[in-house]
């Protein structure tokens, strides 16, 4: 797999819930999610994510699981789901060997983009754990403002982690796109980028 050969977009189907479940998983749970930066295992223990949730987002007509991938290798995910006037932007996924690398990066302006110019959303909004400060720091490098509006973490739901700490909660973080469009759309030299999505 080369770094050179040009990622490739594409929407999840049904036959790509089992190989999701094990790239989300590896990106915030557990040792080996330790690799990379995005891990939760310090503070969450249990799942990320399960089969029956992710066949929730694909059954959604409202939903899509975007797909990163490089040479026929899943590199990336993420759910991009229409609201009112806005996308939901959620389950970030890269695998922990690939970050760093500008995987990610792309991967959000590829969501970025169809959510502006496919669902006509003017706004991208998000939900990030509070206490990742790091993780916050990357995505106001993209454009993304804090709201200080926070939501509580589903303690006793095991669907969403076992905490280890009881500080969690959410914070929700924003982007206007359509007044972000040309920033969007630079890229370094050798971002090489190709999308099979529809």
């Amino acid at each position: 797999m080369s770094a050179a050969t040009p990622l490739a977009f594409r929407f999840a189907e049904l036959a790509d819930i089992s190989v999701l479940v094990a790239l989300i998983e590896s990106a915030y749970r557990g040792e080996a999610s330790r690799v990379g930066w995005t891990t939760e295992a310090d503070f969450l223990d249990g799942q990320r994510t399960d089969a029956a949730a992710i066949l929730v987002i694909l059954r959604d007509p409202e939903s899509r699981m975007l797909l990163a991938e490089r040479d026929g290798a899943l590199l990336a995910c993420c759910h991009v789901q229409r609201q009112e006037g806005v996308c939901y932007f959620g389950m970030f996924s890269v695998r922990p060997g690939c970050q760093s690398s500008g995987v990610g990066r792309i991967m959000l302006t590829e969501a970025e983009r169809f959510a502006r110019e496919d669902w006509h959303c003017d706004e991208m909004q998000m939900t990030v754990i509070s206490i990742r400060e790091e993780l916050i720091a990357w995505y106001e490098r993209r454009g993304y403002s804090r709201s200080g509006i926070y939501k509580p973490f589903p303690y006793g739901d095991e669907r969403f982690g076992i905490p280890r700490r009881d500080d969690l909660r959410f914070e929700m973080l924003g982007k206007r796109l359509q007044e972000n469009a040309s920033r969007n759309r630079g890229m370094d030299a050798n971002d090489n980028v190709t999308s099979r999505a529809s």
